[in-house]
């Protein structure tokens, strides 16, 4: 690796920050806080791609610039895309979280009862469902599988298979 393609340490820990700031607020319960470690996150990993990217250079314009000065485009259009993408789920949050203080007056997520019952139900091993195929079987798996016939195969044949 040539000494002009290294990032700069100050970039690695200005990534490494953003990210891990953004991770920690992704996983707070109030929606605003997911909103800004989501933005936070979202420009840690935009960086990241652009450090990625290497070495700054000329335009990628075949006659303008020659080509082994060339800067890579992609990177670049990958963190376009990213920050697009971003952007629509900023929108979304943040009218998620409107909605939510408009109804509770605060915008945090609260737990869901199905979530609570189905927690118990695990925690005291019981089925969280009743499945009425298996609920009256006597028979095993096995004897289900050879008493069915395959009718793709009678079809070409014209006998049942054994």
């Amino acid at each position: 690796m040539t000494p002009d393609m290294r990032p700069s340490i100050a970039l690695v820990v200005v990534i490494a920050v953003l990210v891990t700031v953004g991770v920690y607020l992704v996983l707070e319960r109030s929606l605003s806080r997911v909103l800004i470690g989501l933005i936070l996150t979202g420009n840690g990993v935009n960086l990241l791609f652009l450090v990625a990217g290497g070495a700054a250079g000329g335009p990628p314009i075949v006659g303008t610039t020659p080509i082994g000065r060339m800067s890579d485009p992609l990177p670049q259009a990958m963190v376009l895309t990213a920050i697009v993408i971003t952007l629509g789920l900023t929108a979304f949050l943040l009218a998620m979280a409107y909605r939510s203080w408009q109804l509770n007056e605060h915008d945090e997520v609260q737990d869901d009862l199905e979530d609570r019952r189905v927690a118990r139900r695990a925690a005291a091993d019981q089925p969280s469902f009743t499945d009425a195929d298996t609920e009256d079987a006597d028979a095993t798996l096995d004897d289900e599988a050879a008493a069915v016939h395959d009718e793709t195969a009678e079809g070409r044949t014209g006998e049942v298979p054994r």
